[in-house]
């Protein structure tokens, strides 16, 4: 008993004991006082089965072995989910609602009968040459005609109809009404728009509404704006047209 007494350790054994007593104060510590923190976390160890459900928050998530029963309901944010990540299969697009402009294409006529807006670029014509068209829809062909009138130039929008029955109205200056409530196809193109330039003055201008109709629900519908200039001998029109069924 003496002689194991008198022996000396070694340096080794005291390194290893001092090293022993360290690393068990550090873990008893943190059980002790109930705070680990990283530091006393071996990396890639901890997983989903060490976490209690639904009480971890976005700071915790580690290694891709956090799940989403491991995360408390309502704390991920979209500050946490990378950008230009999520796609459709992430969404469940049923529980998404509608946009307003989705909403209101409920209440839009279907395609087939969708309405056309048809521009209609200054258009000009020389006196006397063949009637140009400006737009043909259904059956309806409206024409722009240039002519010597009464000394003067004449400018006339006309619309003709291949359908028994159909209409064809607008204007000429004063607020005269054009054109025919009973137009059929054997009828000649009628004048619906019209407006003379006198000689001797300037350009005579004017706009008119027209409004044609067929039995069968086609129509056309805008504002044209004729111009008539005796001196140059030559007539022009502008305008918009809106096509329907």
């Amino acid at each position: 008993m003496k002689s194991f007494l008198s022996r000396r350790p070694s340096p080794a054994l005291v390194i290893s004991m001092i090293a022993l007593f360290v690393s068990l104060s550090g873990v008893s510590y943190g059980v002790a006082t109930g705070f680990i923190d990283s530091r006393e976390l071996k990396n890639n160890q901890v997983r989903s089965v060490d976490l209690r459900n639904n009480d971890v928050r976005t700071r915790d998530l580690r290694n891709n072995e956090v799940r989403g029963l491991d995360i408390r309901n309502s704390t991920v944010q979209g500050a946490d989910v990378a950008l230009n990540t999520l796609t459709g299969d992430d969404i469940n697009e049923s529980r998404l609602g509608k946009v307003p402009s989705a909403a209101a294409a409920d209440s839009a006529t279907t395609a087939g009968s969708a309405q056309n807006v048809r521009v209609i670029a200054p258009t000009s014509l020389a006196r006397g040459a063949a009637p140009v068209t400006l737009a043909t829809h259904g059956p309806f062909t409206i024409a722009l005609r240039c002519f010597q009138d009464m000394g003067g130039t004449s400018v006339w929008v006309t619309v003709d109809s291949s359908a028994d029955d159909s209409s064809a109205l607008g204007t000429e200056p004063g607020g005269t009404a054009l054109g025919d409530a009973d137009l059929d196809a054997a009828e000649m193109a009628v004048p619906a728009v019209a407006v003379v330039d006198p000689a001797g003055g300037g350009r005579t201008g004017f706009a008119s509404p027209l409004v044609v109709a067929a039995p069968n629900g086609q129509a056309v519908s805008g504002q044209l704006s004729v111009l008539a200039d005796q001196d140059g001998a030559t007539c022009s029109a502008q305008g918009h047209l809106v096509l329907a069924g």
